[in-house]
């Protein structure tokens, strides 16, 4: 969405404000996902990635004694998750930083374990897997979602839809190939539940569109960005057994 000029984003940022996550997840996603670094010191410094407002960073630093650095290009996102982690008392804990993700520049080996819920799409997963694992000391974790065909054969609709919208989307053969020749070990994986999609992000933005259809009803490029959500929705509730998101935990090989 940066592409967008900044009239344009400044709507994306009012369809997505105030959601409690920005994509699929959930907080039993994120614990079960944690729980497959089964081999974390005692109090890992954890790197999340496009964390958003940080419902999975918030999650994160409870169930963990570590240090959390939280980075997005969102400086609204980021006051959020700062008010999250004080209103928690755990601002101590809990880095927030303003930050490219693909230009981080984090001292190698900083990190025990690097996290990314919905974000490493942006980078590309070859190129995310790439610039993290310099980053990750020894033996070091990393734990994200993708995107990812559920079955190989989808209607032509959405096969058309994220073939225009994410070309590069395949399946979690693919993605784990993906990670094996970018130097990690394949630890496991699950699929998101149905539930992750809707509780925490497009019920409560479901409820936001007519509102803001109405707001835009003059202005067709508004408009446009609105509609994208509605047909993304749409998708979903259509065509949901052919895809889905992917959690996947890979650790790095020296």
């Amino acid at each position: 969405m940066n592409h967008l000029d900044p009239r344009l984003l400044d709507v994306f940022y009012e369809v997505q404000r105030d959601l409690p996550r920005q994509g699929p997840g959930n907080r039993d996603c994120t614990l079960k996902a944690l729980s497959l670094c089964s081999s974390l010191p005692d109090r890992p410094e954890i790197l999340d990635i496009g964390c958003g407002p940080g419902m999975q960073t918030m999650v994160l630093a409870k169930a963990t004694t570590g240090c959390i650095t939280a980075v997005d290009n969102c400086d609204e996102y980021l006051a959020e998750l700062r008010r999250r982690a004080k209103e928690s008392s755990l601002s101590h804990r809990v880095k927030v930083e303003n930050a490219d993700m693909t230009a981080l520049g984090f001292p190698a080996a900083s990190f025990d374990l690097i996290w990314c819920e919905g974000a490493a799409y942006i980078m590309g997963i070859r190129e995310a897997l790439h610039a993290w694992r310099p980053l990750l000391r020894r033996s070091g974790y990393v734990a994200f979602t993708e995107l990812v065909w559920l079955d190989e054969s989808p209607p032509a609709e959405v096969a058309e839809f994220f073939g225009a919208e994410y070309p590069a989307m395949t399946n979690i053969s693919g993605i784990i190939a993906v990670i094996r020749e970018s130097g990690y070990r394949f630890i496991g994986g699950f699929t998101l539940p149905d539930s992750a999609w809707w509780a925490d992000y497009y019920t409560p933005l479901s409820a936001k569109l007519p509102a803001l259809k109405a707001k835009y009803q003059p202005d067709k490029q508004a408009l446009g960005i609105v509609a994208m959500s509605e047909t993304e929705i749409e998708m979903r509730r259509r065509f949901g057994a052919w895809y889905g998101y992917q959690f996947l935990i890979a650790q790095k090989i020296e």
